[in-house]
């Protein structure tokens, strides 16, 4: 336990020592986690997007023109029902619309409220075996008398996998340049610490203290940069994110009838992979400079 204290003990009074370092070595790794952050928020409400529209990723919505006749609206049943490929079709009226759609809300449902008339269409639902013949019905469902419009996710899921691909690469090619400016950062960091206490690091290593020993602080110090800038990263992401979700948030759900992701869910999952790439880029910086300058 002594042991433990004296490292501790000895970490703190380094990082008071070298503050204008110090202080650097914390913003490079914060830069690096706020970047992280950056492209983590925009990745995973892409995802959740992408997974709402693939909920409807086997049906062709077809919206029919309001003053179409039953009849026309039977043939328009009667035919798809006819098409190769299709599994089934079922006709939904523009007030079961609207409560899907409040009910996608959530508690922001009530919003809809204030619309007055109905501006939703009554459209038929095309339930198709396999998504390649989604095309094959979109197309004939165009041809036919009495429909307004289609509703097919298919390009819009493509492209959107694309992002979350091209989003995915660029975090990791980025994170990769950013993780080993930090580590070299703290590795100076260190550097001046082992440079100010060598003659009492010799004395120490005569003495006979054991490599670790004399390690633990100067590790522990690396730490604490790690773990100061993941704190100070996860609250300024969490913070700004918040702002984002209350500014944008139900506009973004009434364009894309998509909610984002709640603030509290993403400052959870942030804080743990910011505390673990903190704690290791602090760790390696401090592990490279002493085992160049500290002669295991």
């Amino acid at each position: 336990m002594s042991k433990i204290l004296y490292t501790i003990k000895q970490a703190l009074q380094q990082l008071l020592r070298n503050k204008t370092m110090g202080l650097t070595s914390i913003l490079a790794i914060m830069a690096m986690l706020l970047i992280l952050g950056l492209f983590f928020v925009m990745s995973v409400n892409v995802n959740l997007f992408s997974a709402m529209i693939r909920q409807d990723y086997n049906y062709v919505e077809v919206f029919l023109k309001d003053d179409i006749t039953q009849s026309q609206q039977d043939s328009i049943i009667s035919s798809m029902e006819s098409i190769d490929g299709v599994k089934e079709v079922k006709y939904r009226d523009k007030t079961e619309a609207m409560q899907i759609m409040k009910k996608r809300w959530g508690d922001s449902g009530y919003l809809l409220d204030s619309l007055g008339d109905n501006p939703l269409p009554n459209s038929v639902l095309v339930n198709v075996k396999d998504v390649k013949d989604a095309t094959y019905v979109t197309d004939s469902a165009l041809k036919m008398e009495g429909v307004e419009s289609i509703k097919y996710y298919k390009d819009t899921v493509d492209k959107l996998t694309k992002a979350t691909n091209f989003l995915q690469l660029a975090s990791l090619i980025i994170m990769a340049f950013l993780i080993v400016v930090s580590v070299v950062v703290v590795s100076n960091t260190i550097k001046l610490t082992v440079f100010a206490r060598s003659k009492e690091i010799s004395i120490m290593k005569y003495v006979g203290a054991t490599s670790w020993f004399v390690r633990g602080p100067f590790l522990v110090e690396g730490m604490a940069l790690g773990f100061i800038a993941s704190m100070l990263a996860s609250l300024i992401t969490w913070a700004v994110y918040s702002k984002v979700v209350d500014f944008i948030g139900d506009q973004t759900m009434t364009i894309l009838s998509s909610p984002l992701v709640s603030p509290a869910y993403m400052a959870g999952n942030l804080m743990v992979i910011f505390l673990a790439l903190g704690l290791s880029v602090g760790s390696c910086g401090s592990l490279i400079s002493m085992r160049k300058f500290l002669n295991k």
